[in-house]
């Protein structure tokens, strides 16, 4: 992605001291000196070796969310460089897990809360549990109605009214599966699906207050149809079907009917493959027991690494209805409704661990890896890396504006990259 400088010029971050490890800071090496009230931040690069966590550990995350220091200051402005190719903010040692673009307005889902960034004035808000929430853990940021949607890390779901600028609190007593909440989605008949660890909800014509419309799909109750109770996406198909990813494969829903799909029916690249590119020594089946029988089920006992294909850590479903799934060390997996295809680092893929899925404007797949961002033209990949701009090679969640400028969130920052002048 040559149109893209790899020389840094960074924005200045001024008053705004007590905001470090919390809401946004710019990078990098500067222009002119800045304010002695600035904050000089190191270069950013790639994480330690040793400091990737698996992005979908609800303890891993919510223990990066409580070892925050001093309570960050919940507004402020950003100074920064209009001149700059692209622009690092930092939100200190946490997670930038979603990020949804309204406009001008862009919302940042951290580890640390919920960043409000006004991209016209560079005026941030945190929301944290001090004016709403019940966690500052975030794991998704979408739009429901005319509210802001946040799917915490053990507070349930919440919902924004930028009216009334109050947060409404949904949990397991309203009918949710689960207070841990990885995805939620409003589909064109209108129900609410939501993504939980225990299930997935789906919320009748969106009647939150009606208890009665909540409905939750487990393992259980779908007798196997769901393959496995954490649900971490959910995704709407070209003819209204549901599809959802789950830590045990594939799981479509239409008509009342329920189907699965896993490693053994095509769902990600086989173990030879891909082992060599396995980047991720710790194996979070060796230090939980949850994912230690999950692996055990799916016959991976033997692989003492990170690597398990059945488990989707991102979904999407492009324009033409194929359904794309990003697997923990088993690459991205294409599948058109009835075959599979695999991409690894073989055929171009940075990493093989794909963390995050997103479609552009003009419908170009975004694919975030381990090891550098990723569009896929036709069925080959352009790959950016931290040598490009990107505030870290481990890609979590992207957004893109309407000019076609890129936001990508990481561990510990967002990279702003503009779109190249027509």
């Amino acid at each position: 992605m040559n149109t893209k400088s790899a020389s840094i010029i960074a924005a200045s971050v001024v008053g705004v001291a007590a905001l470090v490890g919390a809401a946004y800071y710019s990078g990098m090496k500067q222009t002119q000196k800045a304010p002695e009230s600035a904050m000089q931040l190191p270069v950013a690069g790639q994480l330690k070796a040793g400091a990737q966590t698996p992005p979908s550990h609800p303890q891993a995350n919510a223990s990066a969310s409580a070892g925050a220091n001093a309570p960050p200051a919940q507004a402020g402005k950003v100074q920064v460089d209009p001149n700059a190719k692209f622009t690092h903010f930092r939100v200190g040692n946490r997670n930038v897990k979603s990020m949804f673009l309204e406009e001008k307005v862009l919302w940042v889902g951290t580890s640390g809360g919920v960043i409000r960034y006004d991209t016209s004035t560079d005026n941030y808000r945190l929301f944290d549990a001090r004016n709403g929430l019940l966690s500052n853990g975030i794991f998704h940021v979408s739009k429901l109605g005319d509210k802001i949607l946040a799917g915490t890390y053990g507070g349930g779901m919440s919902l924004y009214d930028p009216v009334k600028d109050t947060w409404e609190n949904y949990n397991i007593p309203d009918g949710l599966g689960d207070a841990f909440v990885y995805g939620a989605l409003t589909v064109k008949n209108g129900d609410v699906w939501v993504a939980t660890w225990s299930g997935v909800n789906r919320i009748r014509g969106g009647a939150l207050k009606d208890r009665s419309k909540w409905d939750l799909y487990t393992v259980e109750n779908t007798k196997n149809g769901l393959p496995n109770d954490w649900v971490y996406g959910v995704a709407e198909g070209k003819n209204g079907e549901i599809w959802l990813a789950t830590e045990g494969g594939l799981a479509r829903y239409k008509d009342n009917k329920w189907d699965n799909w896993n490693h053994a029916k095509g769902l990600g690249a086989p173990f030879e493959k891909v082992k060599d590119d396995i980047k991720f020594n710790t194996d979070p089946a060796q230090v939980s027991e949850h994912h230690a029988k999950q692996k055990e089920e799916m016959g991976l006992k033997g692989i003492t690494v990170a690597y398990n294909p059945n488990y989707i850590v991102a979904l999407q479903v492009d324009n033409d209805g194929v359904v794309w799934a990003g697997t923990w060390g088993g690459g991205l997996a294409r599948f058109d409704g009835k075959t599979w295809r695999n991409y690894t680092v073989a055929e171009g893929l940075p990493g093989n661990h794909v963390f995050m899925l997103h479609q552009d404007p003009k419908g170009k797949l975004w694919v975030g890896t381990n090891a550098g961002l990723a569009r896929m033209d036709g069925d080959k990949f352009t790959v950016m890396t931290t040598e490009q701009g990107l505030f870290s090679d481990n890609v979590f969640s992207m957004a893109t504006g309407p000019a076609g400028d890129q936001w990508i969130g990481s561990f510990g920052g967002v990279a702003h990259l503009k779109a190249p002048p027509k």
